[in-house]
């Protein structure tokens, strides 16, 4: 630890002891040559962690106004990700330069990707499956969430232990596009459990559509983590223990190579998405 902090061990034990003395309990237990943080330090590290996030949130805001940065960004989204991503990102970039105009397409990436190509759209947000390097275009990991099947909360499945892949084929599935990237991976996801693909289908990108249906019909689907424990939470739906094998897990972002060093405003946005993105890795779920 003292060698990751470029101090001395005295000066950390110094301040881990001060640490203790203020919270007036032990924040590590010590197992020979090793520290672990206790549950009191556990939850003092992610307080630490959020208030870093802010003073680093301060400083990236400050720069942010002081480069007077307007023009404006279109962007493409995959339904999947827009909610749990774009909201933060685009309200710290309006924050940041309220004289820049965004433009959001929804969409799935085989229809998106060629309007990224052709300039009509600066960046592309998409869940990706078997990653691949594309000619002429920059591409960053943003994070990785599962994906899981819901359910509404009345459905038959609802209180069933013990559920098996082959349990679900019968049902209704709400699926993206027959012709989209994601499509394709829920396809390989059944052939790998040995299954054919539901031919009971709902192609629908629509999340509000969606989760009407999941209220209203024995329907079954797929959702990102963090939206379908919100949902969840409030008791509108079911999440069911199945495994989706990492199912479309990695959102990444895609834009031209040769935009980001004549576009100041993709480049603004690029910054606020990575800092909303640094945000999800800190903030606990739940």
């Amino acid at each position: 630890m003292a060698e990751a902090l470029n101090v001395t061990q005295p000066a950390v034990s110094k301040q881990i002891s001060e640490l203790e003395r203020i919270v007036g309990e032990p924040i590590v237990t010590r197992d020979r040559n090793r520290l672990y943080l206790t549950p009191i330090g556990s939850r003092l590290a992610d307080y630490a962690k959020q208030a870093l996030n802010q003073l680093d949130r301060a400083a990236f805001d400050i720069e942010a106004m002081a480069s007077g940065v307007s023009g404006s960004v279109s962007i493409g989204v995959v339904s999947s990700v827009a909610p749990t991503l774009l909201p933060g990102s685009i309200a710290l970039f309006k924050r940041s330069t309220p004289q820049a105009n965004v433009s959001v397409l929804e969409g799935h990436f085989v229809e998106l990707f060629p309007q990224l190509e052709a300039g009509t759209l600066d960046l592309l947000i998409a869940r990706i499956w078997q990653p691949q390097e594309l000619p002429g275009i920059d591409q960053m990991p943003l994070f990785s969430e599962p994906v899981v099947v819901v359910a509404g909360r009345n459905h038959p499945l609802a209180q069933t232990d013990g559920l098996a892949w082959r349990d679900v084929t019968g049902f209704p599935w709400i699926l993206p596009q027959a012709n989209s990237v994601a499509r394709r991976a829920v396809d390989a996801l059944f052939a790998a459990n040995g299954l054919t693909a539901p031919s009971n289908t709902i192609a629908s990108l629509s999340l509000a559509l969606n989760l009407e249906l999941l209220r209203s019909m024995p329907a079954l689907g797929l959702m990102p983590q963090r939206l379908a424990q919100s949902q969840a939470a409030r008791g509108e739906m079911v999440i069911l223990p199945l495994d989706t094998r990492g199912l479309l897990s990695e959102a990444r972002c895609f834009w031209r190579a040769d935009q980001m060093a004549q576009n100041s405003t993709l480049d603004l946005f690029l910054k606020c998405l990575t800092q909303t993105t640094t945000e999800l890795h800190t903030i606990p779920f739940g």
